[in-house]
């Protein structure tokens, strides 16, 4: 029998859309804080951030993903994820749930057209009940391209 590999995603809310990450790289989801600008900083880098002691910078989803500005609300969160030894933080309008899926639910992403760069989408996640699809976030790629890391 095969064995089904299920795996958990993170899921929040951009522009009414939803999208994913991959739990195993979530370390924890924090309120907004004050985010401190850096110079020179690209326009998506929001600045940094300080949380308990370690200085994490912080990439604005909404400037990286070029939709338009909307003003944070309660909701508005910081995903805080790991790369290796260091942390970022990526803004997100809401984050949602944790959902599982299988990997017979996740299509590849050769002919998607949208407001985000298929650099960035592993694939769109499926539920199983409703209509709703999930997109999933390559975050490593993210995150390199957000700070030009050339591998």
């Amino acid at each position: 029998m095969e064995e089904v590999v299920i795996k958990q995603y993170v899921t929040f809310e951009m522009d009414n859309q939803n999208y994913g990450i991959d739990i195993q790289s979530v370390q924890i989801i924090e309120r907004m804080k004050s985010i401190m600008r850096v110079p020179k900083a690209p326009y998506y880098v929001r600045g940094v951030m300080n949380l308990r002691g370690e200085i994490i910078p912080v990439i604005d989803i909404r400037r990286l993903f070029s939709m338009d500005f909307q003003e944070e609300t309660d909701n508005t969160r910081i995903i805080i994820i790991t790369m290796e030894d260091s942390m970022v933080g990526l803004i997100v309008d809401k984050v949602k749930a944790v959902v599982e899926l299988e990997a017979t639910q996740i299509e590849g992403v050769s002919n998607m057209q949208g407001k985000v760069d298929s650099n960035y989408i592993v694939g769109v996640g499926k539920m199983k009940f409703g209509e709703d699809i999930i997109t999933i976030i390559h975050h490593v790629k993210l995150i390199e391209t957000a700070f030009n890391i050339q591998e």
